[in-house]
């Protein structure tokens, strides 16, 4: 069972963001729990992600769609293209460690799902709708810092739409068997304590992790 972090902090080579602080302690746990294993990452700020765009993945599909030649450059990012959605389809399970931006989820990890959000790979159309194809056992945990709070039921809680995209994706559309989210949230909050709101954050890790791998 292979698990595949996908890093989406724009500065992710800085061990003082709370999400990287999330995804070393995921790390830690990993190591301990499965000594004999180990995990593959993706920083996708450090990974060329092709886009959603006419000179990239539209341009293509569209040519690919009316039998027309590719250049050497679009196959060179239909390449890319493959080898994100075949890497990503061999990782039962999915870590994804992101900051909130703007109530969502960063730029590179939209561009992420635009690659592999796609149809005869990771899902399929019917005549009743789409359906996942992601079904043999695959699971997904979103690392998550934030600012502000989530979970107290008021006006920031339906805001937060990375969870609901997310979960969406992976469990509606591409037929996860499981989302599950790791929260250090409250941390720019007037009357927080940052040490409590991250040591609340490992413990959730910790009931979450145990779940993460369950067969």
């Amino acid at each position: 069972m292979k698990t595949l972090i996908i890093n989406a902090q724009p500065d992710f080579r800085n061990g003082d963001h709370y999400s990287i602080k999330l995804q070393q302690q995921f790390l830690k746990k990993f190591q301990a729990t499965f000594p004999d294993e180990t995990v593959d990452l993706i920083n996708l700020y450090d990974t060329e992600i092709p886009q959603l765009t006419t000179d990239q993945l539209l341009g293509i599909w569209e040519k690919q769609a009316n039998h027309v030649a590719l250049t050497d450059e679009q196959k060179r990012i239909f390449q890319i293209n493959q080898d994100l959605i075949q890497q990503f389809k061999a990782h039962h399970r999915i870590v994804i460690t992101s900051p909130l931006h703007n109530f969502n989820v960063t730029s590179k990890m939209k561009d992420y799902i635009d690659n592999i959000l796609v149809a005869h790979e990771t899902f399929k159309y019917t005549p009743g709708g789409s359906v996942g194809l992601m079904t043999d056992n695959y699971k997904v945990m979103l690392l998550q810092a934030s600012g502000s709070i989530y979970t107290n039921d008021d006006r920031y809680t339906p805001l937060e739409f990375s969870r609901m995209y997310l979960q969406g994706i992976f469990e509606e559309l591409m037929g996860f068997d499981k989302f599950s989210i790791v929260r250090a949230q409250g941390l720019q909050t007037d009357g927080v304590d940052i040490n409590e709101a991250m040591q609340k954050a490992k413990d959730d890790l910790d009931v979450e992790f145990a779940k993460f791998y369950e067969v």
